[in-house]
């Protein structure tokens, strides 16, 4: 079963019209054992998303049990997105996890500011993007 935190407005939220770039992200992680460390580091970037500039906004979602998480962010140009990635605590915290990641898929695209985005269209993206995935790397079988 899991758990959805609920949308939560960033510095850009309602800075304007036109386009966002949004963000879905999901992680899966290779234990379960691994997942206490997950909630405590990942506690520190949710909040470094809600306060970076050009985050319009913001949602998380975790199936702890079933090891997985995910994340629907959006923002007011690929080079904040960039930005927040590229800065600590989000870029040390990534590479801390990186061994306990069985894992990651990430899509993005542009929709319009005055739609938030939401977790059906964030789980349809993200299921293409697996598919375009497996295609692209047959597993042998």
């Amino acid at each position: 079963m899991s758990h959805t935190l609920p949308w939560s407005k960033g510095p850009a939220a309602g800075a304007g019209g036109g386009q966002v770039v949004v963000m879905a992200s999901r992680l899966k992680l290779k234990s379960i054992v691994r997942v206490p460390r997950f909630f405590i580091l990942s506690g520190g970037v949710y909040k470094q998303a809600q306060n970076s500039p050009g985050n319009v906004g913001i949602s998380l979602r975790a199936d702890p049990w079933h090891k997985t998480f995910w994340t629907l962010s959006s923002w007011e140009s690929r080079q904040a997105l960039q930005s927040y990635i590229q800065t600590d605590p989000h870029l040390s915290v990534m590479t801390k996890l990186k061994p306990a990641m069985r894992e990651s898929l990430f899509t993005s695209w542009k929709q319009d500011a005055a739609l938030p985005p939401n977790w059906e269209e964030a789980d349809r993206r993200l299921a293409e993007q697996e598919a375009r995935r497996a295609a692209a790397d047959p597993q042998p079988g």
